[in-house]
């Protein structure tokens, strides 16, 4: 598995010289990044420009539920297959008082509207009070693998914001994520979040702007040398005009260490087991859709989509894709999709750049107000610069939301995609994961938490002469309990096990973590 994010640098670095065609595919992909930020420019004013024309009620001087950072799926609007992708988030309220009642699990907890977006990605139940985007996913902002836990709970505002200040306390019994001679160490994390919108972030059904932002700072007590900051941006826009909805998203994730942090997970539950030990990387994501209907029943949807994954010391790479896909609203609460995605994937020698196509069918099922279900799957056919021939295979993403009782949350989330390795010349791989959520709150005040979560890391050539023979299998498990002590205070506790065997020892390793945490909320 991949990092999710890394420090400092910018996005698109130069990529090793090649040939004069290769030096003008990568003037292209330079010329397609500041392109790309231009283009974001403009809609973001459009979007500014729509809203000012709205007649939109004046907010009540509170805050409601953030959602999280993709339009929650509808029969008339197909779902992202993102990620994830927030947890908790509520209104702000004045200090309670002696008199004042406990909030409900809603109030102290309230997630996602969006269980499986991105991205995010994978979490505990934490004790934010102010919602979190489930962004910045270990491979981009749209990764199902950050499904957050919570019940959604929001009222329409014009104005919201939210910060947050949490503190952890850890021991670690491997900083390094080694196979042999573990080191340990205590560490503290200091994790502000500053959460902005305008306009109509929970439905999207009109225009909206939003902005998260979360740095942190890992600072080790006995080997500070190995101290970390890291920063997670969010950014995201959309526009209604009736029957033609925008959106753009974009994520910009800097880090160095060996988790896949996100919005919705500081713990590090999964781990960069493509790398092992901490490293630094960046990951920016640009995410924009187009949705149109054409009749009652009947809509297209175009997709853009492009990360780049940029290491300092190693093996980077930048893909652009578009997608365009037909759907159905088949019945009131099920609507089903079918199209193709393609796009181009250049990367750092000697891995060598790459084409691929997909072809997929896509499923929305609003079960019932307490059931959700998502799913996207195909084949992609990918092409090789070089002999190797085309490497063909199954992807697939499906998410689940489940809400059994008051109070209890569940999500899972499983997906197959193809990655670039960092860190394997000449090689990419194969994930294919399965995570899930449980939150459950006991008592009033108590909350009760538990994340497990699989992934298999399969990995094959991209070219004729590299013999490609590693694979991984890496496990987690997260049981944790926080407690609501007022409206603005929460603390908690949790232990992280996670575990990769893999059949080249140098990259298998285990960890166990013990944590407390304490978040204040204004």
């Amino acid at each position: 598995m991949r990092p999710g994010y890394a420090l400092y640098n910018h996005r698109f670095a130069a990529f090793s010289a090649r040939s004069a065609a290769t030096t003008a595919a990568e003037i292209a992909h330079l010329i397609a990044g500041r392109t790309s930020a231009l283009v974001a420019a403009m809609f973001f004013a459009l979007v500014l420009a729509a809203q000012a024309q709205e007649s939109v009620e004046e907010a009540a001087w509170s805050e409601p539920t953030l959602p999280s950072s993709e339009p929650a799926p509808s029969t008339q609007a197909a779902p992202l297959p993102s990620a994830p992708e927030s947890l908790p988030s509520t209104s702000a309220e004045p200090l309670p008082s002696s008199s004042a009642p406990l909030p409900s699990s809603e109030e102290a907890f309230p997630p996602s509207s969006d269980p499986w977006s991105s991205s995010t990605n994978y979490t505990t139940a934490q004790t934010s009070v102010i919602g979190s985007p489930a962004a910045g996913g270990p491979y981009g902002g749209f990764s199902t693998k950050n499904i957050a836990v919570g019940e959604p709970s929001s009222q329409p505002r014009r104005f919201y914001y939210g910060l947050q200040f949490t503190v952890r306390g850890v021991w670690d019994d491997n900083i390094f994520l080694t196979h042999t001679d573990k080191t340990s160490d205590y560490y503290f994390a200091i994790e502000p979040q500053l959460t902005l919108g305008f306009g109509d972030i929970q439905g999207r059904s009109r225009s909206y702007l939003r902005l998260d932002y979360m740095p942190s700072a890992i600072l080790f007590v006995n080997h500070s040398d190995e101290d970390a900051f890291n920063q997670l941006i969010h950014l995201e826009g959309g526009y209604n005009s009736g029957r033609l909805r925008l959106s753009l998203i974009q994520d910009v994730v800097l880090l160095e260490s060996a988790n896949l942090n996100s919005f919705i997970d500081t713990t590090g539950l999964w781990a960069n087991t493509d790398a092992s030990g901490p490293t630094r990387m960046n990951i920016f994501t640009t995410r924009a859709t187009a949705q149109y209907d054409l009749t009652g029943k009947l809509f297209l949807q175009a997709e853009f989509n492009s990360p780049t994954y940029f290491y300092p010391d190693h093996i980077s790479d930048y893909t652009v894709s578009g997608g365009l896909y037909i759907y159905y609203s088949w019945l009131p609460k099920v609507s089903v999709g079918v199209g193709g995605t393609f796009g181009y994937n250049w990367v750092d020698e000697p891995t060598p750049d790459q084409a691929f196509e997909q072809v997929n069918l896509r499923l929305n099922y609003e079960v019932t107000a307490k059931v959700g279900l998502y799913a996207s799957g195909g084949v992609e056919f990918r092409q090789f610069d070089g002999n190797r021939d085309t490497y063909n295979t199954p992807v697939f993403e499906v998410g689940l939301t489940y809400y059994p009782f008051d109070g209890s949350t569940f999500t899972l989330a499983a997906g197959r995609r193809i990655y670039n390795s960092g860190f394997e010349p000449g090689q990419d791989f194969a994930n294919t994961y399965v995570v899930g959520r449980f939150q459950q709150r006991l008592f009033h005040r108590l909350y009760f938490g538990l994340a497990g979560g699989y992934e298999n890391s399969d990995y094959f050539a991209a070219d004729d002469n590299v013999n490609a023979t590693r694979q991984d299998d890496y496990w987690f498990i997260e049981p944790s309990l926080d407690v609501l002590i007022t409206r603005w205070l929460s603390a908690g506790v949790y232990y992280l096990h996670r575990e990769d065997s893999s059949n080249v020892d140098f990259f298998s390793f285990d960890d166990n973590q013990v944590g407390v945490r304490a978040t204040v909320r204004f």
